[in-house]
């Protein structure tokens, strides 16, 4: 099967490609927002090729996986028809919760929804779209922890301007229990913004493979995020063998168990909780390995391949 998908999340869509299809990604002249063409930071397999959007017509795409409202437009306009397509959610709603209507609800034809998680599908309004949950699968970067540094890493993309929905206010806190690594695209100047000094709050920009390496050498991964989906960088350091302490918010509690590491809404809590990792390298293997064996257990790559390979064949049947 030739499937169209926009690059648009590159995490997860290194999951998506190791499918048995050819993924073609759009390109565009200067790699803009609807033609970044294949990811420079993860390792896709070469068969995620690029297409601009004029050979687009003649490349037999046999399904189409949008992810942003205006790529239905985009559908129609570069490939003069209308495949078999499906919509995937990446994103809890914004705005009006729960209240707030999908996109997809209004759209021609009938178009599958698929989210991430229970939470989304739960608080987003679909209408009568068809709806279904994938939930995530990681490819497995293996149990590369090894905490000798005792700090907390945290992996945030945009932390200032994203403000509270990412708990940036809530870093300075935290910097009080340990030094804080803060890795993702666009974090310069967090430690100005935020008042700390820099050996408070380090940050970094990583491709995904160094990335993994230097999250593993911290004690722990602290995810400070109010409002999101549930965060792959958390399911990550999980896969890695990293105790997380996390708010318990969206589906977080869901996702880490008993024993993986301090999941709650009260701060004291947590930052209590970043003490004792730091202190405590025994805890933390031992907390990061139960992160570990729930991860590979919920969200391992093959369940989410086999997920996807039944929906595909059902929207194309």
């Amino acid at each position: 099967m030739r499937i169209l998908i926009w690059h648009v999340h590159g995490s997860w869509t290194t999951a998506f490609v190791q499918g048995p299809h050819t993924y073609a990604v759009p390109v565009t002249p200067g790699r803009g927002p609807d033609g970044l063409g294949r990811a420079r930071t993860f390792d896709w397999p070469a068969s995620v090729i690029e297409l601009p959007p004029e050979r687009l017509r003649d490349a037999d795409i046999d399904l189409v996986v949008l992810q942003r409202p205006h790529e239905h437009a985009l559908v129609e306009q570069w490939l003069g028809r209308r495949p078999p397509m499906v919509y995937l959610e990446h994103n809890a709603p914004g705005g009006d919760v729960p209240g707030t209507r999908h996109p997809v609800a209004d759209l021609p034809g009938d178009v599958p929804l698929v989210h991430v998680t229970h939470f989304n599908r739960l608080m987003w309004d679909a209408g009568s779209a068809r709806t279904a949950v994938i939930e995530h699968g990681i490819a497995d970067p293996g149990p590369l922890w090894t905490g000798e540094l005792p700090h907390a890493a945290v992996v945030v993309n945009e932390p200032i301007r994203r403000g509270r929905t990412t708990g940036t206010d809530l870093l300075p806190v935290f910097a009080g229990a340990a030094p804080l690594d803060v890795f993702g695209m666009r974090t310069d100047g967090l430690a100005g913004h935020l008042g700390l000094p820099p050996a408070r709050c380090r940050t970094r920009e990583l491709v995904q493979r160094d990335l993994h390496r230097e999250m593993a050498r911290r004690r722990l991964y602290l995810h400070p995020v109010r409002w999101t989906s549930l965060g792959l960088s958390l399911l990550e350091a999980m896969h890695l063998g990293m105790p997380v302490v996390a708010l318990a918010t969206t589906e977080v509690a869901e996702a880490v168990p008993p024993g993986a590491g301090a999941v709650s809404n009260r701060i004291d809590v947590l930052t209590d909780a970043v003490r004792d990792f730091v202190a405590d390298p025994l805890y933390a293997r031992s907390a990061g390995a139960a992160a570990r064996a729930a991860a590979l257990a919920r969200y391992g790559l093959t369940r989410f391949l086999d997920d996807w390979e039944r929906l595909l064949k059902e929207v194309t049947r």
